[in-house]
């Protein structure tokens, strides 16, 4: 797949709100465009985002043709322990590409 950019607190207290931003480097293509041979553009999305946190997962959204390229995803969870944050893009292939940063909650 692509670079994927995330963006994680290092540290949290107990409770906070935190935000985490994840974006990933792809086309989106909806499989509606025409090539410069005039031939389509074969489509080619990504479908799924998920995010895990403390071995659960708290996020996901399915994507769709209408999502622009280099999808941008942000939302906020409760620190509530210290660990892994997963994230997991997959796309029409079915291939899933995943990245993880940790935070310490303190």
């Amino acid at each position: 797949m692509a670079r994927a950019l995330i963006n994680v607190p290092k540290t949290a207290r107990r409770g906070e709100i935190v935000e985490i931003r994840a974006m990933i480097a792809h086309p989106m293509e909806t499989g509606y465009r025409m090539g410069t041979n005039g031939a389509s553009i074969p489509r080619d999305i990504i479908r799924r985002f998920a995010c895990g946190y403390d071995g659960e997962e708290v996020f996901s959204a399915e994507l769709f043709p209408a999502m622009s390229a280099n999808p941008f995803i942000a939302f906020t969870l409760v620190a509530t322990a210290s660990g892994a944050i997963t994230f997991a893009w997959t796309d029409d292939a079915g291939e899933t590409q995943t990245v993880s940063a940790e935070m310490a909650v303190s």
